[in-house]
């Protein structure tokens, strides 16, 4: 989802923070900005949209107008932070604004000579904040820049939970059915840069407030993470009917050779046997990244004479090394592994196919993509109006008896509808 404010680059953005701090200031305290500033000679950098005028091209002169901007980030800050000055502008939000905006994009040192100097923060020299904390716009603070494959975007995320039916799948309307329409039961709305899989429990979380857990939980790939087939299932009693992502070992991708699914675990003796019957030499329980494994090496003079060790591991030196997940874990993901690559996984896969549909007529009829609002809070109310909307239009569809748009309703079949109203 788009959010309500312009992409700037770095340049942009300090200028636009700075002129949008001054302009809420002038309109919350305009006596006491006009005694701390210039006010004619601000107005000649800030009186308009610094997006709206063309910037230098020269990188000497954008680096000093980068510094500029830095220079009158702080000057600006340092005067609303004095001790004379009216306590309250501090709390204005531009105010937090610039000064987060400032943190992420400048550094503040001291020369030898005792001058302070001012520059801009350099990813490879100073270090930048991550992505999932850095502002984008001085007009939205929730807004992030997300990516999914080669699509970028600025803005937020919206999560679609719904019923999932296969007695009508293409719409029709059953007004004497027992099965009622597919119906939004959980919207959640994340800004872009919140990874999918960080929502599912939320998401489960959300249902189970409103007595709405179903048996079986159809999901996107981008959702589920070993750890969460194991959670859903103990915590919430949920089935996650999802391809896993795949196993990333250079075996599986080269799709040649024996990956972790070729090798026999014994959890009981800490051992592992290979393809070819040799067993592991350590069994070294760790923990990576925040996340629980068990390190397995197989012993160097077990595998330099093997004679497939080149379908077993790219190593120059050593032996053939595995990390594998506890055992409730490993053995759930292996099992999920396998049972989406049967027909019967994708015969029952097929029915998530609705959401997107789903999704479509969010765009097409309540328009989901672009955001309204600015702010996470407003552009979740948005969602959830848009999603009662949808409701709405199914209910009314399945109690006359009519098919479900869920794409467009043309101009011609809104005068048919309402000639025979």
């Amino acid at each position: 989802m788009l959010a309500a404010v312009r992409d700037l680059n770095r340049l942009e953005l300090a200028g636009e923070t700075v002129r949008a701090c001054l302009e809420a200031l002038a309109a919350a305290a305009p006596g006491w900005l006009a005694g701390v500033i210039d006010v004619s000679d601000w107005n000649l950098r800030y009186g308009v949209r610094v997006d709206s005028w063309r910037l230098p091209t020269s990188e000497t002169k954008r680096t000093a107008l980068t510094t500029a901007y830095g220079v009158d980030g702080f000057t600006l800050l340092e005067a609303v932070y004095a001790p004379e000055a009216p306590a309250w502008l501090a709390q204005l939000p531009a105010v937090e604004v610039l000064r987060t905006v400032l943190v992420h994009n400048y550094t503040r040192t001291v020369d030898r000579r005792g001058r302070e100097v001012v520059k801009r923060r350099e990813a490879d020299v100073d270090g930048l904040p991550p992505g999932r904390c850095r502002l984008t716009s001085p007009y939205d603070a929730g807004a992030r820049w997300g990516a999914k494959r080669d699509m970028f975007w600025c803005g937020y995320k919206v999560h679609v939970s719904e019923t999932c039916t296969d007695a009508d799948p293409a719409g029709a309307a059953q007004p004497d059915s027992e099965d009622p329409p597919n119906i939004i039961t959980n919207i959640a709305t994340t800004d872009a840069a919140v990874p999918d899989a960080a929502m599912t429990t939320a998401i489960h979380d959300s249902l189970a407030q409103r007595g709405l857990l179903p048996d079986e939980h159809y999901l996107d790939s981008g959702y589920p993470s070993a750890d969460l087939l194991v959670e859903s299932a103990t915590r919430y009693g949920i089935a996650l009917v999802t391809p896993m992502m795949a196993d990333v070992s250079a075996q599986a991708r080269a799709g040649a050779g024996f990956d972790v699914a070729a090798f026999g675990v014994d959890f009981d003796a800490q051992q592992v046997t290979c393809p070819r019957g040799r067993t592991s030499a350590s069994w070294s329980p760790a923990r990576q990244r925040g996340t629980d494994t068990i390190v397995v090496k197989f012993d160097t003079d077990t595998c330099r004479p093997c004679p497939v060790r080149d379908q077993c591991t790219t190593a120059g030196r050593g032996g053939r090394q595995l990390t594998i997940r506890p055992r409730h874990i490993h053995q759930a993901l292996q099992q999920a592994r396998a049972w989406q690559d049967t027909k019967a996984f994708k015969a029952k896969y097929a029915l998530r196919a609705g959401v997107e549909g789903t999704i479509r007529q969010g765009i097409a009829v309540t328009d989901m993509r672009h955001a309204r609002y600015r702010g996470l809070a407003k552009t979740h109310l948005e969602h959830v109006y848009s999603a009662v909307a949808l409701n709405l239009i199914r209910l009314d569809a399945w109690f006359n008896g009519l098919p479900v748009d869920r794409a467009h309703t043309s101009h011609l079949a809104r005068l048919e509808l309402a000639l025979a109203a």
